[in-house]
């Protein structure tokens, strides 16, 4: 079997979501997504592809390694590069499951579990008053979720502006002021007092902090026992997230920023997390997420996987959650987009009462309605060119 073309398709959703089909001699394809690449991902395939055409798609890793060795000073450690070669090497599975009729899961060792925990992300959006953000914790757990996130910096994203409820504040200041860091406080307990004891949830703050307010937050945060506080400082530090780590009970959570295993090895190597998050159709793929995962076992260390892919990229990081030990949890972050389930041909939740039930179908084990997907194209994007 030899690989004959490469094509790519982008849909709108959480940002981009970038589609790679992998196609052969033998008419038997792979379909793989990855997500945060942006354009340049796509003009990346497509200059891959060249490297890839008569190849055997059986060779996974050695395909993987060799592009990126190839491209070390274009980027090949971490950033677009990667995410490209991660979206061709997730239709490289998905292609030898199906030539080989079995899950993904089965080739990468077997599965640790039949079923893999899912958070949602509830997707809290800044300027929500308590009474909101308690609607949508409420509206989460009627789906029967079992753990869920919300997000506490008030300016998510800087370009959301700098203004929330009357609190003006220079949105390039990592410093939190005593309304902010109340309102997040505050915000937990109104979350843990809707979950009780029963339901776990994180919290998130996507880098926004410094040092000393990042401490603050998480020691305050201790009587309400999250299951991680994420990114409470930038990532580019390894030194700062040990310090806040060190500083607190609260678990401190790191890793969606990372490429790679070589990403990972500071992190874990200096002991600054208590939980990482690889986002595995980002950071280099199924192969690569396992080898982070085994990283992060030998040093006790849980793997609770940041994700915004469609369930075909939600399913594909599904296949990885079951060959390791130390999975905790995978992210749901499409609460509220009402395409989740038609984007795929099957028109199932695959996700019921906080969990997916793995099947024993080859491949990723879904596959994409490229009617419905198509109505989502990305602006200005080809469609399986």
């Amino acid at each position: 079997m030899k690989i004959t073309a490469v094509r790519t398709a982008a849909t709108s959703g959480h940002g981009m979501h970038l589609w790679v089909r992998v196609e052969t001699d033998e008419g038997i394809t792979g379909l793989g997504e990855c997500v945060h690449g942006g354009v340049q991902a796509i003009a990346l395939i497509h200059q891959l592809k060249t490297k890839l055409i008569g190849r055997d798609p059986f060779e996974i890793d050695a395909l993987f390694e060799e592009l990126r060795r190839a491209n070390v000073f274009n980027g090949g450690f971490a950033g677009a590069l990667v995410t490209a070669l991660t979206g061709i090497e997730l239709a490289l599975w998905d292609l030898k499951g199906k030539a080989l009729g079995v899950p993904i899961y089965e080739l990468l060792g077997g599965k640790f579990r039949d079923k893999i925990r899912v958070y949602a992300d509830c997707e809290v959006e800044p300027g929500m008053n308590f009474d909101e953000i308690k609607r949508v914790i409420e509206g989460v757990l009627e789906r029967g979720f079992t753990a869920f996130k919300i997000d506490l910096d008030i300016f998510v994203y800087g370009h959301r502006g700098s203004e929330v409820a009357g609190f003006t504040k220079d949105k390039f200041n990592y410093t939190a002021s005593l309304w902010e860091h109340e309102r997040m406080v505050q915000t937990v307990e109104i979350a843990r007092e809707i979950a009780g004891t029963n339901i776990d949830f994180a919290a998130d703050v996507h880098t926004r902090l410094d040092v000393p307010s990042a401490i603050r937050l998480a020691k305050d945060l201790e009587p309400y026992h999250l299951m991680w506080l994420e990114e409470p400082v930038p990532p580019e530090n390894v030194d700062a997230m040990r310090e806040v780590k060190q500083s607190t009970t609260t678990p401190i959570c790191a890793g969606e920023n990372l490429y790679l295993r070589h990403g990972f090895r500071d992190l874990l190597g200096s002991q600054a997390v208590d939980v990482i998050e690889p986002d595995i159709p980002k950071c280099g793929g199924l192969s690569e997420c396992r080898k982070i995962a085994n990283l992060a076992e030998i040093n006790y260390v849980p793997v609770a996987p940041h994700n915004v892919s469609s369930p075909i990229g939600t399913m594909a990081s599904a296949q990885v959650c079951a060959t390791v030990p130390n999975f905790l949890a995978l992210e749901f972050h499409w609460t509220s987009r009402d395409y989740w389930k038609t984007i795929i041909t099957d028109k199932d939740d695959i996700i019921s009462n906080g969990a997916i039930t793995l099947s024993d179908r080859p491949g990723i084990g879904l596959e994409l309605d490229e009617e419905v997907a198509r109505q989502h194209q990305f602006p200005g994007t080809t469609w399986f060119e």
